[in-house]
């Protein structure tokens, strides 16, 4: 699919309904299915931008909710936006402020117009509406960005639910009306909604297909509900949405969730998972999770990973981890980030060959095996 505006999305392999693409953006390519890391507030926790790029993303995401609260939309448009203010010169992706809507029920008010906050910094008060959240993230120069939606928690009763993702779609007619003036190049996803409730998805992503967005998000998963919950929603929502156009799941997930979804034909995903347990000392390895904090690594002389093409994961011992992590210095945080996220892009890049090659089943098996067997106990403490 070519748009002459200068986003467009191209599928390159097939495997079952796993697909390979490649979207092109006027600040460049990203490679399907792609790991976004999440620069909540202008930076990847603990990395440098040319870290992050040295792993193998293509683009980072942004919060549009933590940046109009500082240092501000307009500020960060009059610093040469996004890209300029925080160094990332590849696509920027961000979120429309719709999580903070269930995540800060708290502090806010909702009506049909939008939704009122109070600061979780200071307490002072502020409006985000579907135009607003447009416009921010215009100011901010996101490449790819997100309507406005409410996502609602789970488990929910089907009334909240139906009257939440009614509200969702009639903020993402406003939010498109709203795009329309941004500039060429950019590109507008809809998000579908519905919670836990299969007709309600269906309704939804029938509704924003009609309204014909360049990219299509399923949000409102990874929000109290079992895998399998989520993994059913996926495929019910993956037969009414456009083929030739990405497919983006919100905030998921675990390494287990990403290859779930791959498999369902999801094409691009966001998650703060690698950065977050990276500050409390957990990695994620082809060996499965690994948490530094435990007692058992302390005298461990060995790498996490002798194979990893990441110097963190290859140079560094489990012993000097765990001391970093219990001592509760910087370093260990940063380091074990790191190990996280060259770990989630190494994963896609394997599942990107392994589609490209008609493997991708015997992939996912693969990985899984190598979480399941482990790796051999260190030498006694």
């Amino acid at each position: 699919m070519t748009d002459p505006t200068g986003f467009s999305f191209e599928i390159t392999a097939r495997d079952g309904a796993a697909r390979t693409g490649l979207i092109t953006t006027p600040r460049g390519h990203i490679r399907t299915p792609a790991f976004m890391p999440v620069g909540t507030q202008a930076t990847v926790k603990g990395m440098y931008m040319d870290q992050v790029k040295a792993l193998g993303a293509d683009v980072i995401l942004g919060n549009t909710y933590h940046l109009m609260l500082r240092p501000g939309a307009e500020r960060v448009a009059a610093l040469g936006g996004l890209h300029q203010f925080g160094g990332w010169k590849g696509p920027i992706l961000t979120d429309s402020g719709g999580f903070q809507v269930m995540s800060l029920a708290k502090l806010r008010k909702l009506t049909e117009q939008g939704v009122t906050f109070a600061s979780h910094i200071d307490g002072s008060r502020f409006e985000l509406t579907p135009e607003r959240s447009i416009e921010i993230q215009g100011l901010l120069g996101a490449d790819i960005q997100m309507q406005l939606d409410e996502c609602v928690s789970l488990p929910n009763d089907r009334a909240t639910i139906e009257k939440s993702t009614h509200l969702s779609l009639r903020w993402a007619e406003r939010s498109k009306r709203a795009f329309e003036t941004q500039p060429k190049g950019r590109a507008l996803f809809g998000i579908v909604q519905g919670g836990d409730i299969p007709d309600l998805r269906v309704e939804s992503a029938k509704a924003l297909t009609d309204m014909d967005f360049p990219g299509y998000s399923i949000g409102g998963l990874a929000v109290g509900e079992p895998q399998a919950v989520m993994l059913a929603m996926i495929e019910t929502v993956m037969p009414h949405l456009p083929d030739a156009k990405p497919h983006y799941l919100m905030g998921v997930g675990t390494p287990d969730d990403l290859l779930g979804a791959v498999a369902c034909g999801v094409d691009m995903f966001d998650c703060v998972m690698p950065t977050r347990n990276g500050r409390h000392g957990q990695a994620f390895s082809r060996f499965g999770k690994i948490n530094f904090r435990n007692a058992r690594h302390a005298a461990d002389p060995r790498p996490i990973d002798e194979a990893s093409s990441c110097p963190a994961a290859r140079d560094y011992s489990r012993a000097y981890l765990h001391h970093l992590i219990r001592t509760e210095e910087m370093l260990g945080s940063m380091l074990v980030t790191w190990i996280n996220l060259a770990y989630y892009q190494d994963l896609m890049a394997g599942a990107r060959a392994a589609i490209a090659a008609g493997r991708y089943a015997d992939y996912a098996a693969e990985v899984r095996e190598g979480w399941a067997r482990g790796d051999i106990e260190p030498m006694a403490v």
